[in-house]
């Protein structure tokens, strides 16, 4: 990382882009899947019917009716937590929501289908991911 502090890039600085697109892309994947982008034989869900019905295992606690807003609202906040990670907007903030809503999931995730699954999508990396880019940026911010 030397060779880019010439240009006034710290390492502070590629770690942030490093983690906000990483975040933003695991994401944007997800998403993806819901809807059927992703082929089969590498698919979690394939379809949005799927997801849904994934949604109400790792939710028993909701009634059923309210499971498809929970759906809608899970992905809405993926798509916007995403885009605001690519735009560098409302960083901390974003940031901070990311790493609650995936440690929402994989709290939800233990609870219910176990703590392998949690372990095997590396979503508590993603999550302490997340919780971690809040404070790089406030270093990155204290170093102006």
């Amino acid at each position: 990382m030397k060779l880019l502090s010439k240009y006034g890039i710290t390492d502070a600085m590629v770690l942030d882009y490093f983690l906000r697109f990483s975040i933003a892309i695991g994401f944007l994947s997800a998403v993806l899947d819901r809807f059927g982008f992703w082929p089969q034989e590498i698919s979690s869900w394939g379809n949005w019917s799927s997801f849904v019905d994934y949604t109400g295992v790792l939710n028993p606690w909701f009634p059923e009716i309210f499971i498809p807003a929970v759906a809608i609202l899970a992905t809405t906040a993926e798509v916007v937590f995403s885009l605001c990670l690519i735009v560098g907007y409302k960083k901390v903030v974003v940031a901070k929501a990311s790493g609650v809503l995936l440690l929402i999931f994989a709290l939800a995730m233990i609870l219910t289908t176990g703590i392998k699954s949690v372990l095997d999508y590396s979503v508590l990396i993603a999550s302490a991911a997340a919780f971690s880019l809040s404070v790089l940026h406030k270093k990155i911010e204290a170093e102006d």
